[in-house]
């Protein structure tokens, strides 16, 4: 499944790197969104990237925690197929990190955005709600625990969004990674006290 959506959005972000009239058919941008009513945007932007790297880091970090998060999913969420249960999470994620930006520049014609990475972020942290202490290699180097990874991604992610110097979607990074934490206490609320549990090493 998860080399499925690497597989689909590599071809498309290739495709739109030698087709421009591609990429501004489906990147974000709020004000066609809201005054368009071009829905769709808030979904196919995630099958756009802005360059090989960008995609190659995306889909690289996808597949690294894509696997774990579905094993997790069929472990703990038995009433629903695994794969199924992700495509749909995978789906929502794309939408729910964007929403922010869609209030936020609902009124700038001239925003745009692509990327996968608001649903990517959700992966990321739906794998550290998992396992807080797994190691995540910092800047690709660095190992560190997802917990304290998530913290500093928050905290930075909520920061440069706020100073808005760059043109990187800090805000989708922030929102992906908060619904990729809410999302298995929303299917079952329960589940936080598992969270807890390995956070804090002691049975609740």
């Amino acid at each position: 499944m998860i080399l499925t959506i690497i597989i689909i959005t590599s071809i498309v972000s290739a495709y739109a790197f030698r087709d421009y009239s591609i990429m501004s058919k489906l990147q974000f941008n709020a004000y066609r969104i809201v005054h368009n009513r071009e829905w769709y945007r808030l979904f196919s932007h995630a099958l756009l990237h802005g360059g090989w790297i960008h995609l190659i880091i995306n889909m690289l970090v996808l597949y690294s925690f894509g696997n774990f998060v579905i094993s997790a999913f069929g472990y703990v969420f038995q009433f629903m197929n695994a794969n199924l249960l992700f495509i749909l999470y995978y789906v929502f994620a794309v939408a729910i990190s964007s929403l922010y930006s869609v209030r936020k520049h609902r009124n700038n014609v001239y925003y745009n955005a692509v990327g996968a990475s608001g649903a990517v972020s959700a992966v990321v942290f739906t794998a550290i709600f998992f396992e807080p202490y797994q190691m995540i290699l910092f800047f690709g180097i660095l190992p560190i625990p997802g917990i304290v990874f998530g913290i500093l991604y928050l905290v930075y992610s909520y920061y440069m969004a706020k100073k808005g110097i760059d043109n990187i979607g800090h805000d989708a990074h922030f929102y992906g990674a908060i619904f990729g934490l809410l999302f298995p206490i929303l299917l079952e609320p329960n589940l936080i006290k598992y969270f807890l549990s390995r956070l804090l090493l002691f049975n609740l």
